[in-house]
């Protein structure tokens, strides 16, 4: 009967060490992973008609509320930090996005986190050729464009490519009408700050969405 004894007690202690178990994972659940399949910006080998039309469906799909949603804002030509500002028009702009164009070379998409003020916005090509600041002392074909961008930046060039802001249907749409404004994707409500993709409508993407040239000479700083 000992051996009946003890197998008795193997299988309690088997099947408290499964409730035990149990209970632990009830009370300290795992995290569920976070679904980052969201994104803003044309996709590679997209048209840019083909995106421009997609980007105009996305809010005319929005319904006339005043539920805040993430938008990427992409201007037609490159644009100055002033016209940035002009052209959010006092919504919540989260991030501004920079590219130096020079001519033939494929110079860098930065995007800077700003806090929304008018001085944030106005200071973001500072920031920006402060990332680049750490290259410059290489002389490879980057630290040369990084280097020829950086001052370029500082002076306040025409540099502004996209905007992602945050704001209801109505001024999305009224920034979708603005002069110089490209096209205006939003994303449906619930999307998540930060847990997004985003890929620039560069002005130089005529036709199609792609790799652009970069055999030119880069010029000096």
């Amino acid at each position: 009967m000992t051996w009946l004894r003890g197998a008795i007690e193997a299988c309690a202690l088997v099947v408290a060490a499964l409730l035990l178990c149990l209970v632990v994972g009830i009370a300290n659940p795992l995290p569920r992973p976070v679904v980052s399949t969201d994104s803003l910006g044309p996709d590679n080998g997209e048209t840019v008609a083909d995106y421009v039309d997609r980007a105009s469906a996305s809010l005319s799909g929005l319904p006339a509320d005043d539920d805040q949603h993430w938008a990427l804002v992409s201007f037609t030509d490159s644009a100055s930090v002033d016209q940035a500002v002009q052209v959010g028009g006092g919504e919540r702009i989260a991030e501004v996005l920079v590219r130096v164009p020079l001519d033939r070379v494929q110079t860098p998409v930065i995007t800077i986190a700003v806090s929304g003020s008018r001085e944030s916005i106005l200071g973001s090509e500072d920031a920006a050729a402060t990332t680049l600041q750490g290259s410059m002392g290489q002389w490879d074909r980057q630290s040369q464009i990084d280097a020829a961008s950086a001052p370029r930046l500082a002076a306040g060039c025409d540099c502004v490519v996209g905007l992602i802001v945050h704001a209801d249907p109505g001024a999305l749409r009224a920034m979708q009408a603005t002069t110089g404004v490209r096209a205006v994707e939003a994303l449906p409500i619930g999307a998540t700050a930060g847990k997004f993709a985003v890929r620039a409508l560069l002005p130089d993407y005529v036709d199609v969405v792609g790799p652009l040239p970069d055999d030119g000479p880069v010029p000096p700083p």
